[in-house]
């Protein structure tokens, strides 16, 4: 089985190498007789890659805009990341080729980032951090995690592991999802079209969901404002599923407490951008989910057990439904 790998010309902290590849082979108990290897970092290196190869493994980024390209035998390309949508829409998909991503991959580092802005927001610590820059003592009387009401937005690979880091701390979980089956983490789900009934009752909220088309702007400022006064916004989805002028209003009159965000339109935030001095905001630039030490290995677990899938004739686990777009 030929296979190119390619990675991204400026990126040297995922860069995937020969010795990656090996300790995955070994992981996944394959012989390295099975697969003939390539790696690339230019466009060149993609086409000349892509003109033998029955699988490709890259990042989104180096993707987009590359097609079409010739590529007779390709059956596959896995991604390394979870969120495809900068590949949308996806008429440059060659027919006959499956679209994969790493869901599963960020999960664990997803889960901790999420508690841990849920936890800075339930002790203040936006106001205190910004009490700190201003030099002025205040204290903040803060009440623990058992009991309170946590809502999250998308319970896949991200949100999934949020819920279930909440759940250690006795927390009343509601998931929303398109489908309102039931999730082992959470007191209980509801579908998108019950949000509006769940936002009210909901002290800390937590975006995770994949941007489509139809969760794009998903919480807007009418949204927003039925949260309870008082209440917290986490985002670790993608930045255009927030109205983020409409956060920085309703943080700056008071009415929500605080937020914590991981993403943000556009990325990265420039500089002057309102988003920088919006109070008891907090931001991290895109990292919540990523692990250096982890994120190409699990990612690899994850291609093999979809390889697997593809040699039986099974379902491809990570396969991307380009019709919902995740």
């Amino acid at each position: 089985m030929r296979i190119h790998i390619q990675n991204a010309a400026d990126d040297d902290v995922y860069l995937i190498d020969n010795n990656q590849w090996l300790a995955a082979l070994g992981r996944a108990g394959r012989d390295k007789s099975q697969f003939e290897v390539s790696f690339g970092r230019s466009a060149e290196d993609l086409a000349r890659g892509l003109s033998d190869a029955d699988i490709l493994i890259t990042q989104v980024g180096q993707i987009v805009g590359r097609f079409p390209l010739p590529a007779p035998s390709l059956k596959m390309i896995f991604c390394m990341s979870a969120g495809v949508d900068k590949l949308a829409p996806f008429d440059w998909l060659p027919d006959g080729v499956a679209l994969l991503n790493n869901r599963g991959a960020h999960g664990a580092k997803a889960g901790e980032y999420a508690i841990m802005a849920v936890l800075m927001l339930a002790s203040g610590m936006p106001r205190l951090i910004g009490a700190q820059r201003e030099q002025q003592w205040v204290k903040q009387p803060a009440s623990v995690l058992g009991g309170r009401r946590l809502t999250v937005i998308g319970i896949g690979g991200l949100g999934g592991a949020a819920a279930h880091a909440a759940r250690h701390f006795d927390m009343h979980i509601t998931g929303v999802r398109t489908r309102g089956e039931p999730h082992v983490a959470c007191d209980h789900v509801v579908t998108t079209a019950a949000l509006d009934e769940v936002l009210p009752h909901t002290e800390f909220l937590v975006i995770a969901c994949p941007l489509t088309p139809a969760t794009r702007n998903l919480i807007d400022r009418r949204r927003l404002s039925l949260l309870p006064r008082g209440a917290g916004v986490v985002n670790i989805g993608r930045g255009p599923l927030l109205e983020q002028d409409a956060l920085c209003d309703l943080l700056e009159s008071g009415h929500l407490a605080g937020a914590v965000l991981d993403v943000f339109t556009p990325e990265p935030v420039p500089a002057g951008h309102r988003l920088w001095t919006t109070p008891n905001l907090i931001m991290t630039p895109h990292c919540s989910s990523d692990d250096p030490n982890t994120y190409n290995p699990r990612s690899f677990d994850i291609f093999f057990a979809n390889l697997k899938a593809l040699e039986t004739g099974a379902e491809l686990p990570n396969r991307v439904d380009t019709s919902r777009g995740y």
